[in-house]
């Protein structure tokens, strides 16, 4: 019982866990944002392209 304790008590780690997660959720809304921009920012391209002589 005193380990169960113990370790519940314990928050060695616990920092590393939470930039863990913060980092994968900065990843996610990133990807979400690059993948909705993509699109957007091809047709700027192509728009360049046809400009061109």
């Amino acid at each position: 019982m005193n380990f169960l304790k113990r370790l519940l008590r314990q928050d060695e780690g616990q920092d590393m866990v939470e930039y863990g997660l913060l980092a994968a959720f900065i990843s996610i809304v990133a990807i979400a944002a690059l993948q909705a921009i993509g699109p957007l920012v091809n047709a700027v391209y192509v728009n360049i392209q046809n400009a061109l002589p």
